[in-house]
């Protein structure tokens, strides 16, 4: 093995690296889509960890993830203060302990690493050890606490080469393939052993070539479909002023389209309980969408039966009938965790944030001959719950209300999320949102057409259904594990066979 080169970062300079390192990743994501920064910002991360303690890894971890949720999850701000009507003070306190928080992952996998390896790391602890920690982190963030498993990267690399991969492995898996090319690229700056780049040209040939492959195949004929974004204002939503209005309005807009199979609305479109407007006005409108041939999916609150409990939920109206009660609820936006939270500021009273969730297991809704695997709002950022509903669906359909975020990153961020599952499961992806951006994406996980954010709009396109069977959804992610076991089997033996040198 050929000396270290020196690439050390001693000092304050290894803080800044780190931090400048994590505040650049979110530019690997939409609305900016420089894919390749998600590289350039591990190779930061891994060489800000070399040459440290276990403690040093651990702030330098945390400095990260300060710059990359800093920057990445800044929308949250808009929606406490903003929308939330919260003190720009005490919006900027909370938003900075949801940032810290994150970002206490990423030093507590930085101190794991150090641990387990030596203070400079060997070519095996870079090569083996630092992706498959980035991985975890990845994991772990997606489930703690019920997950956030935002700004995953594979779910930037979309836009790029590594695309080919994501219906083969899945977006977490790609994630895992961008941070073995951040280990790779290391080696090659800290060693100066240029065979390292094989494993790079290997990953990211292999996914272009994967990109002309087609994993499923058209079921039936395409199905004319409308999207209408009403584009309410989120302030006056739940106003009991504003009932008649928006009723009126999305029923004024699907008129316009009788002609289409299936008319789509966002998440809590209807802003009242189904049981409180079936007679007068839900009825009538399955009556007329039955007498056009016209499925409807539209989003409402719906009480359970004990009359206490409610759902976040999506109906279909027409000549199918049937419900879908969100499964996977935000923390502070469809329900308070701490009961006693509620009315210490308002952002913890929000209108209609007392939901319960959904049963696990749900039977598929069937609109216009098609069974559609719905998501709702946030449910889509979680990859295998999305999968609960493959291979059965041939449509998938993503009703969200990112009004809460206002002209930020985020209605950005999560379209290129949802576009991700249409890529792993090779399914069409019909997208209706309160006030942007709607938009229909093909199997390829490509945009075929979008709105504007903040008008009113609908939206028609074909959508040609798929059947069949991608290998994620065949077989999820335990391929992935394999090779993780396999890979830190290898570590350990390398590792312990260095010791007893």
């Amino acid at each position: 093995m050929q000396k270290n080169n020196g690439l050390t970062m001693q000092g304050w300079k290894g803080h800044i690296v780190a931090l400048f390192g994590g505040a650049i990743l979110p530019l690997a994501f939409s609305p900016f889509n420089a894919y390749p920064i998600a590289v350039l910002s591990l190779i930061l991360l891994f060489a800000s960890w070399d040459n440290t303690t276990a403690k040093q890894a651990a702030w330098r971890g945390w400095l990260f993830g300060l710059g990359m949720f800093g920057v990445g999850v800044s929308w949250v701000y808009v929606a406490i203060h903003v929308f939330g009507h919260t003190s720009w003070f005490l919006a900027g306190m909370l938003t900075f302990l949801f940032v810290a928080i994150l970002a206490s992952y990423l030093a507590l996998f930085g101190w794991l690493v150090k641990k387990l390896s030596s203070y400079t790391f060997s070519l095996f602890d870079i090569a083996l050890l630092l992706p498959i920690a980035w991985f975890g982190f990845e994991l772990f963030k997606a489930w703690f606490l019920s997950g956030f498993p935002w700004l995953e990267l594979g779910v930037s690399q979309i836009e790029g080469p590594l695309a080919g991969w994501v219906p083969v492995i899945g977006v977490n898996a790609v994630s895992f393939l961008v941070a073995l090319t951040a280990s790779c690229l290391f080696i090659l700056f800290k060693y100066k052993q240029p065979l390292w780049i094989l494993p790079v040209v290997v990953i990211w040939a292999g996914g272009q070539g994967l990109q002309s492959v087609d994993w499923t195949q058209t079921a039936g004929e395409p199905i004319k479909t409308t999207i209408v974004q009403g584009n309410v204002p989120q302030d006056v939503k739940w106003s009991p002023e504003q009932l008649v209005s928006t009723l009126t309005l999305y029923q004024q807009l699907t008129e316009q389209h009788w002609d289409s199979q299936l008319v789509v609305w966002p998440e809590n479109a209807v802003p009242a309980f189904y049981h409180q407007l079936k007679d007068f006005y839900i009825d009538p409108l399955i009556n007329e969408a039955k007498q056009h041939n016209t499925d409807i999916l539209l989003g409402l609150p719906v009480e359970d039966e004990n009359g206490q409990d409610y759902y976040n939920s999506m109906m279909v109206a027409g000549q199918d009938e049937g419900f879908y009660h969100k499964r996977h609820l935000v923390p502070f936006g469809d329900y308070v965790p701490f009961a006693w939270l509620r009315g210490l500021i308002a952002f913890f009273d929000l209108p209609m944030s007392g939901f319960v969730p959904g049963p696990e297991q749900q039977s598929l809704l069937k609109a216009s001959g098609q069974q559609v695997g719905i998501s709702i709002c946030y449910e889509d950022v979680f990859s295998l719950e999305v999968l609960d509903s493959l291979p059965q669906a041939s449509i998938l359909i993503n009703a969200t209300n990112n009004a809460w975020y206002g002209d930020s990153f985020a209605p950005h961020q999560h379209l290129q999320i949802s576009r991700s599952r249409a890529l792993e499961t090779e399914r069409p992806l019909v997208r209706a949102t309160t006030n942007g951006i709607s938009a229909f994406v093909d199997y390829k996980g490509r945009i075929q057409s979008q709105t504007a954010q903040f008008e009113q709009a609908t939206l028609t396109a074909d959508i040609q259904p798929r059947q069949g069977a991608t290998p994620y959804v065949i077989a999820k992610r335990w391929p992935v594990f394999m090779l993780m076991l396999l890979m830190l089997l290898s570590w350990f033996y390398y590792h312990r066979k260095t010791d007893s040198t």
